[in-house]
């Protein structure tokens, strides 16, 4: 074997490792700074018992979950009822293949890009990869022959098919801007002035079609417990019901880390290493979707959709005509 392609291939595998590693150990983090952020803003303490302040509070549940029956229905279609945690998660872990993290290192005279993988049309993967996730949704609520699944499957795919056209809308502006759909070309574009500044439309746009993509509150409609007794997982308990959850917190971090990227200037930033300030960043996303869960209650469905239709659609239509027009007057 080549040895420029055996050390590609270390490399690489060394990437994948600790990025996903990484977005794992996140997951577990954000179960127990949920439940802590919440609490302090709520005037409560939340988790305390299960270790210093409720540290060890996520491996308690872990070790709960992982010990509970593991129910399926019995005329339910086993193979979809299966697959579909599987078709919600995965997604929102492969979209971290094209996120990049920082500059370019130096390691043992070997110049390293820190990104799995930059390839040329990152921005359509990105779409690519995080839709199939709406397929695993729809197949628990079918799969799982309950009226009430099923009825939080339709209401799920309806809402996060509706949002997704201004979300990825709402990113075309800084595609226009930045002429490239490599997610390194734009944040290399950013050096100087963040992309937050210049599309400040596209990012309002973005941020409210995130949360509903990812069923956070005020658009958590798909869970709305007291319509749907829990919608689409209904069914579902032990670790196959931990997945749903698990794929939720990983669709946070990625449409945080996308925002971050596209928006945030990515690893810009001054006096701290690259890799700190996107983690900076990243975190300060995801301080914002506790923020939001805190604070506002949650819309009707009519609502939801009304908003996404006859509000931001136009929007971020609307953001791409003014940016077309900014760039032909410029040039």
């Amino acid at each position: 074997m080549n040895k420029d392609l055996l050390v590609y291939i270390v490399v690489a595998s060394i990437k994948i490792f600790l990025v996903f590693s990484a977005v794992q150990i996140m997951i577990i983090s954000m179960i127990w700074l949920e439940r802590k952020i919440m609490a302090h803003m709520q005037v409560r303490l939340g988790p305390m018992r299960v270790g210093p302040h409720g540290l060890l509070q996520p491996i308690a549940d872990g070790i709960k979950l992982l010990f509970k029956e593991d129910i399926i229905p019995q005329k339910a279609n086993k193979l979809l009822f299966l697959l579909a945690p599987v078709m919600t998660l995965v997604p929102a872990l492969i979209t971290f293949a094209v996120i990049p993290f920082g500059d370019k290192v130096k390691i043992l005279g070997h110049s390293v890009n820190l990104v799995i993988t930059d390839i040329n049309v990152g921005f359509l993967y990105i779409f690519a990869v995080s839709s199939l996730g709406i397929y695993g949704i729809v197949m628990a609520g079918w799969a799982s022959n309950n009226k009430y699944s099923l009825l939080g499957g339709i209401r799920s795919s309806a809402q996060m098919i509706s949002y997704e056209l201004p979300l990825g809308l709402s990113l075309i502006g800084v595609v226009m801007l930045t002429s490239s759909l490599s997610l390194v070309d734009v944040v290399n574009a950013q050096a100087k002035l963040w992309n937050i500044i210049i599309q400040p439309i596209g990012f309002f746009v973005y941020a409210t079609s995130a949360i509903a993509e990812v069923n956070r509150c005020p658009f958590d409609l798909p869970e709305a417990e007291s319509e749907l007794v829990a919608g689409y997982h209904t069914e579902y308990s032990s670790m196959k019901f931990a997945m749903f959850f698990m794929a939720e917190y990983a669709n946070m971090i990625t449409v945080s880390a996308i925002a971050v990227t596209f928006f945030l200037g990515g690893w810009h930033g001054p006096f701290l290493p690259p890799v700190v300030w996107f983690m900076l960043k990243l975190s300060a996303c995801l301080f914002f979707f506790i923020w939001i869960r805190s604070t506002y209650p949650r819309l009707r469905y009519d609502q939801l959709m009304h908003f996404s239709w006859k509000f931001l659609l136009p929007l971020s239509l609307f953001n791409i005509l003014i940016t077309g027009l900014i760039m032909v007057l410029k040039g």
